[in-house]
């Protein structure tokens, strides 16, 4: 039996989709070892135990979590510092107790991981967490597009940027990281590293949270790296009808927060609008106060998700966006929550739209629910995944800000209108058609459920374990009649 090894960044949205993956590796007739911070697990919720799973955790310094005024930097060191000698005992220690890992395999930004497993002889592949799209610019850039890219968007940052194999993308659509004076561009040093480690890989494979039918082009628009679907990573009880609200990390702390299922249910059919934004993303007050003032005027239900903030807590606008929250509920026309159990949410027949900053897991836990959406990006891949939404697979539109960078509530009436309203029967029909695409790709047959066990079942063929970057014609030859 395949025995892997996963390995992911502390985050809820690196750790969700990669437990999914972990949990379709199983169903595949492999055993999983999930290693990850001490803190990462003790905030995952426990869900029934999962035979074939197991875990396992390493100190990175904050076993209680970096505090809020934490410098953001140090704690990444620390990860960083203790991260390798973590995985290097424990790949030992399994092979010791006779478990061997088959493969290892780790997300993005961790290609330390890929130099450990190296280290010791043991077969590692990368788990891309973002769409191929995303993917396929950032190959483009790290392999000889970077000068055409940058002096593209300082000559016009509206032109169109032509990459092979993917559709043309503007500035804005773009991974955020790449544009020089955007928020976090020092990101893409480790970018670079990650794309450097795969380059040292005599036939790379990288293992994508993606489905053939959604970004078919992206998927072979790089000729040194084989892309292999494997996703949407959605939870398995979404797909059969059981309980979702523990399907994602939501803490211990607001488990109690089941009242708006029963708001929901007093909802006509597709008539509320979900709003989230994430678990990173913090709005300014003055943002949160536009966005709930469009609701109010637009006279639509809206479920909110939207942890209360420290940074904002007692001024004028903060007082403001909790005081109209109230207002709302008190008149029925709203409710604010602290957290929900998104896919719960996005599954209940009352909800008919989604605001969301177009986080990966967020759209397409959207897509597999065939719910429209409303894409407001900050950064990284979201705005590129808001590009796939409105443009390629035309089940949303994106939200324009002003010039401010504030998202007014006339610009949300007019997006309602066009996703919920007589003009968005278009919109709602794609959204539905994607929903099924989705919904088979992971259903048995489906092209990511055989591409995972195609690639379980290489792993472990005649002769032993495979390289997991090693020669997959066969896989590739159904693959390519698939797409």
């Amino acid at each position: 039996m395949a025995h892997f090894l996963l390995l992911t960044f502390y985050l809820p949205g690196h750790i969700n989709p990669t437990l999914q993956f972990a949990q379709r590796l199983i169903r595949a007739g492999a055993r999983v070892t999930f290693l990850t911070t001490v803190h990462a697990h003790r905030r995952m919720i426990k869900s029934t135990p999962l035979d074939g799973l197991s875990y396992a955790t390493f100190s990175d310094g904050y076993d209680d979590g970096p505090s809020p005024t934490a410098d953001k930097d140090l704690v990444w060191a620390q990860f960083r510092q203790r991260g390798p000698e973590a995985l290097a005992d424990l790949l030992r220690t399994l092979a010791n107790e006779q478990r061997p890992v088959t493969c290892v395999v780790y997300t993005l930004l961790l290609p330390w991981a890929a130099d450990v497993a190296r280290s010791l002889n043991t077969p590692h592949v990368l788990l891309w967490i973002q769409p191929a799209t995303v993917f396929a610019v950032y190959y483009h850039y790290f392999h000889g597009y970077d000068d055409y890219i940058l002096k593209s968007i300082e000559k016009d940052p509206s032109s169109s940027l032509k990459l092979p194999g993917l559709p043309p993308l503007t500035s804005k659509e773009l991974p955020s990281f790449i544009i020089p004076s955007a928020p976090l561009a020092s990101m893409m040093s480790s970018f670079r590293e990650q794309f450097e480690t795969l380059d040292k890989e005599e036939r790379p494979r990288v293992l994508v949270n993606t489905f053939d039918e959604a970004e078919p082009d992206a998927i072979r628009a790089v000729d040194g790296v084989e892309q292999i679907s494997v996703g949407p990573f959605i939870p398995q009880e979404f797909f059969d009808g059981q309980d979702l609200s523990h399907a994602t990390d939501g803490g211990e702390m607001y488990k109690h927060s089941r009242n708006y299922i029963e708001w929901l249910d007093s909802k006509p059919t597709s008539s509320v609008v979900y709003v989230s934004f994430g678990s990173i993303i913090v709005l300014p007050n003055n943002q949160k106060v536009e966005i709930l003032n469009g609701f109010l005027e637009s006279g639509r239900p809206f479920l909110w998700s939207i942890k209360p903030t420290e940074n904002g807590a007692g001024t004028d606008e903060e007082t403001e966006f909790w005081e109209k929250a109230s207002m709302a509920e008190v008149r029925k026309e709203g409710m604010v929550v602290p957290w929900c159990s998104q896919l719960e949410v996005l599954s209940h027949s009352s909800v008919g739209c989604f605001i969301s900053h177009c986080g990966w897991n967020s759209t397409t836990e959207s897509l597999a629910a065939g719910i429209p959406m409303i894409c407001l990006p900050k950064w990284s891949d979201q705005t590129s995944n808001a590009k796939l939404v409105e443009d390629v697979w035309k089940a949303g539109v994106r939200g324009k800000a002003n010039e401010e960078g504030v998202f007014e509530r006339g610009e949300l009436k007019r997006c309602l209108d066009l996703v919920m309203g007589e003009d968005g029967e278009e919109i709602r029909k794609n959204a539905l058609r994607w929903r099924e695409l989705a919904r088979k790709a992971i259903r048995e047959g489906g092209s990511s459920n055989e591409n995972v066990r195609a690639f379980v079942v290489e792993m472990t063929g005649e002769g032993g374990p495979r390289d997991c970057n090693g020669d997959a014609q066969k896989v590739n030859a159904k693959r390519e009649d698939r797409l």
